[in-house]
């Protein structure tokens, strides 16, 4: 490689920074509710998009090739989480107990009525700064099967496959930690 197609090659990469350097942290802090982490998954993004470079197809535009780069590593972020994993034992000591001993709902833990308005709650930053807390205060393993289901929007096959873990698993984990957000909820968003 030539010393003018290193430096076009700088060139382009620095003016991709600056133009899409604000919108990728933004999409990895509301992935993954933490400064640090976002800050190197975007790195990374750019380090593996200009050690890339070559391969990129200009089939899409640069924004949508820098996204999808980081959205897969958003998703090996939450495998990494994932593979720490407790036993189904030490889920069932984490968790809070919602239930009696008939598997009926103790009186103080059962969900409350939501009052609910015409707007989307997605929609509001405050809300979404309530629940990525939430969600952060969940056990590791708990917050990465959260993620990877319902913000990676990945396929519980998939999940399985990559965690090593059954789908029964998976689904004991996430009904527990959407009882656990659901209860921050109400006391962080609903009752506050």
């Amino acid at each position: 490689m030539n010393s003018n197609s290193v430096d076009d090659k700088h060139k382009v990469f620095t003016e991709w920074v600056n133009q899409f350097g604000d919108a990728l942290y933004s999409w990895a802090f509301f992935k993954t509710s933490d400064q640090a982490i976002a800050q190197d998954l975007v790195q990374e993004t750019f380090v593996a998009g200009y050690k890339n470079l070559e391969k990129f197809q200009k089939a899409s535009s640069p924004k949508t090739w820098l996204f999808s780069i980081l959205k897969n590593k958003i998703i090996d972020h939450y495998r990494v989480l994932a593979k720490t994993m407790t036993s189904s034992n030490d889920i069932d000591n984490e968790a809070i107990q919602w239930f009696d001993e008939n598997d009926r709902w103790i009186k103080e833990k059962r969900p409350t009525s939501w009052a609910t308005t015409d707007r989307n709650l997605l929609d509001d930053p405050e809300f979404n700064s309530v629940l990525a807390g939430c969600i952060r205060n969940l056990p590791d393993s708990w917050s990465a099967c959260v993620q990877l289901k319902y913000l990676g929007e990945k396929e519980t096959d998939e999940i399985c496959q990559e965690l090593n873990i059954t789908a029964s698993n998976l689904w004991q984990i996430l009904h527990r930690a959407e009882l656990n957000l659901r209860n921050c909820l109400e006391i962080n968003w609903f009752k506050a």
